[in-house]
């Protein structure tokens, strides 16, 4: 039996850029085909078409709070 094992998404540093507005971005959106990064903002904004699609859901906003 051959199993698929994806690599855990790497934390995002600030040099990861929101790919609508250029802002940090801090929710990694993985889709079978790539990966999307957002700011917050956009995140929210686009959730309810991605979640369906996600393959992973990285959202590191609560770094915000600390």
């Amino acid at each position: 039996m051959n199993a698929t094992v994806t690599p855990a998404a790497a934390s995002l540093t600030a040099a990861d850029r929101c790919d609508r507005c250029g802002a940090q971005a801090l929710v990694r959106v993985v889709l079978s085909s790539g990966e999307l990064l957002f700011c917050g903002h956009h995140a929210k904004a686009y959730e309810d078409k991605l979640r369906e699609k996600a393959v992973d859901w990285v959202d590191e906003t609560a770094a915000l709070l600390n």
